[in-house]
């Protein structure tokens, strides 16, 4: 690799480390023929980040700006206008090559690409998508690429990504109005949310639609549309943004909303806080998100009982509304209905779906669980099966939370009797 490109990759690499939402969807592999294996590896390297679809499988990407020079000067940005570091910026034909070559020596399966602005949205947007179409229609490229899109750029070329991308996102930013023109005041939310309603019509539009021949029309952005929020910048609480995360699933069926945790960066504006946003209240808002879109948990019961709004740190959110709720267990896996079963700390949908087939057969026993291999010690002060029921130390809300809280790493032991 020439010491020129390796420089760049080196820059615009670690510039886009900041961009949360690097993820591969469930688009599935643009196979070229029947049968053809897909390509990738685990080995890292610079610009390459690993992602996993819902199936667990790892996905492999070359993650990298096209450039970060920006006319923009968001105070959260390291790369915003006004910020002493160094710039470097890669051509079209650069992140084309770049990527082909990486893809062919198995380091990657596709691209997450993502850039500053630079002349203006449109001029930006348009060489990213000269980016995805040479490789789609010049190189046949058949990997998953992600394109970061740009919400005042037009739609003809919002429209034109998708049919080259297999996700596109919009970051959003900031949770609220309020502190998108505190922090970026150049960005305006209901562009952010406009280009997000426009991208979903299109989506939409294009998985209903057919062709006169009955054949399906192109592809257009399978893995649909994610964003990201950042955390922690400002004094915004836990219910906003899980509200705000809330409005976004269900207004434009954005397939993952993604936080990241604020960071102090080098030569930071004086408005940022000094201080990082603990990287646990990042994972908790994940939790909770995953608690409102596959567990039926509403946003009043995660929050329920929480100080100021903001999730515990001490307890993920499913156990933390168990231990307010002890009334409601232990829960009978025999007889249970499913939304009960997924309440259970320690009980996954997947593994909720296993119990409900199993029981129709038999009766459940402490064993089964054991064969599951379930978090049997988790799973204790909370479920009853036909041998076991919790005994009383584990029924005492009183010494319950201080025998969960993960500090003490209490063992709750005693076998099924």
């Amino acid at each position: 690799m020439q010491d020129k490109i390796k420089t760049k990759l080196e820059i615009l690499a670690d510039a886009a480390k900041y961009d949360a939402s690097c993820a591969s969807g469930t688009a599935g592999k643009r196979s070229a023929k029947k049968g053809e294996q897909g390509i990738g590896s685990l080995t890292g390297g610079t610009g390459i980040c690993h992602s996993f679809t819902p199936d667990g499988r790892c996905v492999s990407l070359l993650k990298i700006l096209m450039t970060n020079y920006c006319i923009y000067d968001c105070h959260y940005c390291i790369n915003r206008a006004s910020s002493n570091v160094r710039r470097a910026r890669f051509t079209v034909q650069e992140v084309v090559d770049l990527t082909l070559n990486f893809y062919k020596r198995n380091y990657i399966e596709g691209l997450f690409l993502s850039s500053g602005i630079i002349k203006s949205p449109d001029y930006t947007m348009e060489s990213m998508v000269r980016i995805a179409k040479s490789l789609r229609e010049d190189h046949h490229f058949k990997g998953y690429i992600h394109l970061k899109t740009i919400p005042n750029a037009s739609p003809e070329l919002q429209e034109e990504a998708g049919l080259y991308a297999d996700r596109l996102s919009i970051n959003v930013e900031m949770p609220t109005e309020k502190g998108l023109n505190t922090y970026a005041p150049e960005k305006k939310l209901n562009e952010i949310t406009g280009a997000m309603g426009k991208l979903d019509h299109k989506i939409t539009e294009h998985k209903q639609s057919k062709s006169y021949s009955g054949k399906r029309p192109p592809r257009f952005a399978p893995g649909g549309q994610s964003t990201q929020m950042i955390v922690g910048a400002d004094d915004t609480d836990d219910k906003i943004i899980l509200g705000s995360s809330v409005s976004l699933y269900d207004t434009y069926k954005l397939r993952r909303v993604y936080y990241s945790a604020f960071s102090p960066i080098p030569d930071a504006s004086i408005i940022l806080p000094l201080k990082p946003a603990p990287l646990v209240r990042e994972h908790r808002l994940y939790q909770a998100d995953w608690l409102l879109r596959f567990y039926n948990f509403n946003l009043d019961e995660i929050l329920q009982g929480t100080i100021d709004n903001m999730l515990d740190l001490d307890f993920d959110p499913k156990m933390a509304w168990a231990l307010r709720n002890r009334h409601e267990f232990p829960v009978n896996l025999n007889t249970a209905d499913k939304h009960m079963i997924l309440r259970v700390p320690g009980i996954g949908v997947q593994t909720a779906n296993k119990i409900i087939s199993i029981r129709r057969y038999r009766t459940l026993r402490w064993e089964d669980l054991a064969k599951m291999r379930l978090p049997l010690d988790k799973l204790k002060p909370f479920i009853c099966v036909l041998d076991y029921r919790p005994p009383p130390h584990l029924l005492d809300s009183n010494h319950l939370s201080q025998l969960m809280r993960p500090s003490q790493q209490l063992e709750l032991f005693g076998a099924a009797t």
